[in-house]
């Protein structure tokens, strides 16, 4: 099994290059979890507080779900990938039952803070994106799928910066290939999709 992590900054186009390198793939052949979904539930907090979380932190994150459930499916076994809602920052009652496969790939800001994802990545990826060009897609991500405006993205973005350099960008010097540009960046985008196809004819010929 081949597990690919891909991480990076918020708005530095992730999301781009998994929907490039999957537009070689079916889901039948290579599986995708998000970090996004292993937020921990704020149910239990008023809407208030909630407003006040920081996503960008490594604590907002349930690791320990996380890296169980990427240790099943290195063993071959379904997870029962959660639901987050952003919209009122609580894990949903519902879930995705997602299936292994020869190749897993796993994305999320904020995955190479913690060793045990690390460790358990073959391959792992840093998209790296100018600071004004991640701004741009933070804002209009965050009015599209979070129901925030523009002014609330803002003046929340020096917290994101903030959480950036003391998080994001030192981990860095764990990947094994940067990608500069994101989804624009065909070279790279070419090069992991050549390591999966790789990966699944070795295992087609077994």
């Amino acid at each position: 099994m081949l597990i690919i992590g891909i991480t990076g900054g918020s708005g530095s186009g992730k999301t781009t290059v998994v929907k490039k390198v999957m537009s070689s793939f079916s889901r039948e052949e290579v599986t995708i979890i998000s970090q996004d979904s292993y937020y921990k539930d704020n149910s239990h907090i008023s809407l208030e507080e909630r407003a006040d979380i920081n996503f960008d932190h490594p604590e907002s994150i349930e690791f320990d779900l996380l890296v169980e459930h990427m240790k099943l499916l290195h063993a071959g076994k379904a997870i029962e990938e959660p639901v987050y809602d952003y919209i009122t920052s609580t894990r949903q009652k519902q879930t995705i039952r997602v299936e292994p496969n020869h190749v897993i790939i796993v994305e999320g800001i904020l995955l190479f803070s913690d060793k045990r994802v690390r460790d358990l990545c073959d391959m792992k990826l840093f998209v790296d994106a100018e600071p004004d060009d991640r701004l741009i897609r933070i804002i209009e991500r965050d009015m599209r799928e979070r129901g925030r405006t523009a002014h609330q993205v803002i003046e929340r973005y020096a917290l994101v910066k903030e959480m950036h350099v003391q998080f994001i960008e030192p981990t860095k010097r764990f990947a094994d290939i940067i990608i500069p540009q994101g989804g624009e960046n065909q070279v790279a985008i070419d090069v992991v999709v050549a390591t999966i196809q790789q990966k699944l004819l070795q295992e087609a010929s077994r």
